[in-house]
């Protein structure tokens, strides 16, 4: 990890108990969603890989398939070890981990804000941060904790699954 900003999609996973149970299923075997969902319900797959693969925690490839069936991606974990070289102030630390543990109307009214810029086509991170009045690294922490967004360079954008 190189931004502190990566820390929170990793905290996210983290603290729910079901983003969490993918992880250590993914750290063992290559699964697909169905698979997944067989084990931890799905309701969390989808958000839970998208976390997963925002935060660079894991790979995935086509599995081949039985003749006559469709091939399904399959998902495994890159990682079982974090490495972190960064710096950063206080209060940018707190603000993540802030963002990263708070659930609630609150965390939900500023995500569907920044969500609403970007379709009205405004993708800059610096100018969302101006327009809200708060820091960039706060509108980058509320990209990655949201499951269907994330930065790229200096901008956000909406991932696809």
């Amino acid at each position: 990890m190189n931004d502190p900003v990566e820390l929170v999609p990793l905290f996210v996973v983290f603290n729910n108990t079901h983003y969490k149970k993918i992880l250590e299923l993914l750290n063992k075997n290559w699964m697909t969603r169905t698979e997944l969902g067989d084990v931890v319900g799905t309701d969390y797959v989808r958000d839970g890989l998208l976390l997963l693969r925002k935060g660079n925690l894991i790979e995935e490839k086509w599995r081949m398939p039985e003749p006559g069936k469709k091939p399904e991606k399959e998902y495994r974990a890159n990682y079982c070890k974090v490495r972190a070289n960064f710096q950063c102030n206080f209060s940018d630390l707190g603000d993540l981990l802030a963002i990263a543990f708070t659930n609630g109307d609150d965390l939900k009214m500023k995500g569907d804000s920044v969500e609403a810029e970007l379709l009205r086509g405004n993708c800059s991170i610096n100018d969302i941060a101006r327009k809200f009045g708060v820091s960039p690294v706060i509108i980058k922490g509320i990209a990655k904790r949201i499951p269907h967004l994330d930065v790229k360079g200096q901008g956000l954008v909406v991932l696809d699954e």
